[in-house]
């Protein structure tokens, strides 16, 4: 499968009527992205009603560090892949005391692939009221294309799971 760019306005909007709604708080935990999803957020005046923070864990350490991550997860299963995405989801829900978290770990290139998770691998975690959800997508093209797709993704799909 392969993805767009940055969310379109109307995911975030749909997410922010959303969580303002609920009275709910989100949080992000973002690896590949480096902060794009947080950045789309804080863009928004009045951010702060509804997003209490984003964690930048590009590291496994910083996974296991600021997320809980087991670094047994990481070890036996990779930094990209599904037990690690819904790890992360999790832990910045509950790092965060938050009740939205969504997470994003993946290959966004040029190098680093492999034949099982090649570049464009980008496994995605949202943790909502209590429930994970977990997917991963295979974008095409550059570093910046797979970034952009999956901060894009990420969000059009808690728009989803918040409707």
């Amino acid at each position: 499968m392969s993805g767009g760019g940055p969310a379109a306005p109307s995911a975030l909007g749909a997410i922010v009527h959303a969580l303002r709604a609920r009275g709910w708080m989100m949080a992000t935990a973002e690896s590949c992205t480096g902060g794009l999803i947080a950045a789309a957020c804080t863009d928004l005046a009045g951010s702060s009603q509804w997003f209490e923070r984003g964690f930048v864990t590009y590291s496994n350490a910083a996974k296991t560090e600021l997320l809980g991550v087991p670094a047994a997860l990481i070890e036996a299963h990779g930094a990209v892949s599904e037990p690690v995405a819904r790890a992360m989801a999790e832990g910045a829900a509950r790092h965060a005391r938050v009740q939205v978290a969504l997470a994003v770990t993946g290959v966004a290139g040029p190098s680093g692939g492999s034949a099982e998770k090649p570049v464009g691998t980008v496994w995605f975690g949202w943790h909502v009221a209590g429930a994970t959800h977990s997917e991963v997508v295979r974008f095409a093209g550059d570093r910046a294309a797979v970034r952009a797709g999956a901060q894009g993704h990420a969000l059009a799909r808690l728009a989803e799971l918040l409707a």
